[in-house]
């Protein structure tokens, strides 16, 4: 095998995970407009955060922007025009049936957040994911900051299925378009509620971690149920704060799984999971996992 192959072999493993895995969600939306450049910079800017969380949807024409929702979200949106997109409306705006040049338009960061009073007023629109990475990689080279993992989320659902997403074939396919493109692989995690993507991904990119999310069936189901659904062990597991203990962390570890948990967003609570032996936590307040 020709030294060229072995150093691309090489570039594609994984890179050490964190310690500690701190995780900014959606990019810190507790103080920043949720899923946005400026956000993520945000992030960036506080050192002791090693990884930018964020959600992903497709648009009409097959390009990634960064969303929570299937949709253009009355709760953060104002129109071209100015006026606010109501709740009504909101179903009008389905990504996967718009193109970026119209989604683009819209301002997804000057309207308060009713949940995150303190989130700061900035008049942004919904980027590109590879637009979110390039501005990332500057940041970091201009700074001389540390690498940080990105943990992207596939938002997709069986039910949503053409309509509001993209099968996980082609999901998984046009995002590591993106990743493999913009050289970030071994840097890239991918969690997922839906089992289907990550089984894509285990069986076509097995050198990607995987993260398994698991919300409030935790209170019903072990550990070995949730990956018995799944199929498979992932790189971590990833559960609902709230529905976690320490018996399951340290039964996960043994597994040999990371435990990062969502989204715990006072210091009381991010102290508790870090006496529980949590690896990683992902939270709404980055500044709360500065020590």
């Amino acid at each position: 095998m020709s030294c060229s192959i072995l150093n691309n072999q090489k570039s594609m493993e994984p890179a050490e995970f964190p310690a500690f895995d701190a995780e900014s969600h959606r990019g810190g939306r507790g103080v920043m407009p949720e899923n946005t450049i400026p956000s993520m910079l945000y992030s960036l800017s506080l050192d002791e955060i090693t990884t930018l969380e964020m959600d992903v949807k497709v648009t009409a024409d097959r390009k990634l922007i960064l969303s929570h929702d299937d949709y253009l979200n009355p709760w953060i949106t104002t129109k071209p025009t100015g006026e606010v997109l109501t709740e009504e409306e909101k179903k009008e705006y389905v990504f996967m049936q718009m193109n970026y040049e119209e989604i683009k338009k819209f301002d997804v960061g000057s309207k308060a957040h009713h949940l995150f009073p303190e989130q700061r007023k900035i008049e942004v629109s919904i980027p590109l994911l590879e637009d979110v990475i390039d501005s990332v990689q500057h940041f970091i080279k201009k700074e001389g900051r540390k690498q940080v993992f990105y943990n992207i989320e596939t938002k997709s659902s069986e039910e949503g299925d053409h309509r509001y997403n993209p099968i996980p074939e082609e999901f998984v396919k046009l995002l590591m378009e993106v990743v493999e493109k913009k050289d970030i692989t071994p840097y890239v995690i991918v969690q997922s509620a839906d089992v289907r993507t990550l089984r894509v991904l285990r069986e076509k990119y097995p050198n990607i971690r995987t993260s398994y999310l698991v919300g409030a069936r935790r209170k019903d189901f072990t550990v070995e149920e949730d990956l018995d659904v799944l199929g498979f062990q992932p790189d971590i597991y990833s559960p609902n704060f709230k529905y976690i203990t320490r018996e399951d962390v340290e039964k996960c570890q043994k597994m040999g799984m990371k435990v990062v948990v969502w989204t715990p967003n006072t210091k009381k609570e991010i102290e508790e999971l870090k006496a529980m032996g949590v690896d990683g936590i992902i939270t709404d307040y980055p500044e709360l996992l500065l020590d």
